[in-house]
């Protein structure tokens, strides 16, 4: 009966604890229409964040002669891996402050990783395909979310306080931000409706050219 109890306790503990984190969706659009690709972060303004005992993997393929995903969100001192799932060369790099880094003639099934350990925007480019491009977006929290097709971001399992909670996207001429106070437990959602500037983004080329190109 003693240990029924106590595994009953610590059920209930855990469901404590668990709803003590809080939840928060994010609504991002474009106009009227929803918008993907967005990178929503919650900065606590009262607390310091200590960074996790170990990083997720995260991956960058060079696929399809684009990078995938287009926009990577990960907290400083991630790790990321670039593998070529091409079958040809890449020259990937990044003339980004937070980053600089090269991997010229990049070969078929080759993989590679590199440090992110400063906050900041990374644009990745390829010397040899002049339309791929892609974003690393490197945040000093862990707690961050990227909008899906339907505009909606779902950041969770942070605890109760003051955050800020910011919103980038690669159209954006800045990101834009909003003090809040968050509970545990889920939260209101929170809509952002933003003024994107044009893509200008180089559109591949379709002719079927040979050579590996």
């Amino acid at each position: 009966m003693r240990s029924s109890r106590f595994i009953f306790l610590l059920v209930l503990t855990g469901l404590a604890l668990r709803a003590a984190d809080g939840s928060l969706t994010v609504r991002v659009q474009h106009g009227q229409l929803p918008l993907a690709d967005a990178v929503v972060s919650l900065t606590p303004l009262d607390t310091t964040v200590s960074p996790p005992a170990v990083f997720p993997e995260v991956t960058i393929a060079q696929e399809d002669k684009e990078f995938d995903p287009y926009v990577t969100p990960v907290m400083a001192g991630t790790r990321v891996s670039f593998p070529n799932r091409d079958n040809v060369q890449h020259h990937i790099y990044s003339l980004s402050k937070p980053k600089r880094f090269e991997k010229p003639l990049y070969a078929s099934g080759a993989s590679e990783s590199v440090l992110f350990d400063l906050p900041g925007i990374v644009a990745l480019g390829c010397n040899i395909h002049d339309w791929m491009i892609g974003y690393i977006v490197i945040l000093p929290t862990p707690w961050f979310a990227k909008s899906d097709t339907g505009g909606g971001a779902v950041v969770s399992g942070f605890p109760a306080g003051r955050y800020r909670l910011e919103v980038w996207h690669p159209r954006l001429a800045k990101p834009v931000s909003r003090e809040i106070t968050l509970a545990a437990g889920e939260n209101p959602p929170e809509p952002f409706t933003l003024q994107l500037k044009p893509d200008r983004r180089i559109r591949r080329t379709t002719d079927g050219r040979p050579g590996g190109y």
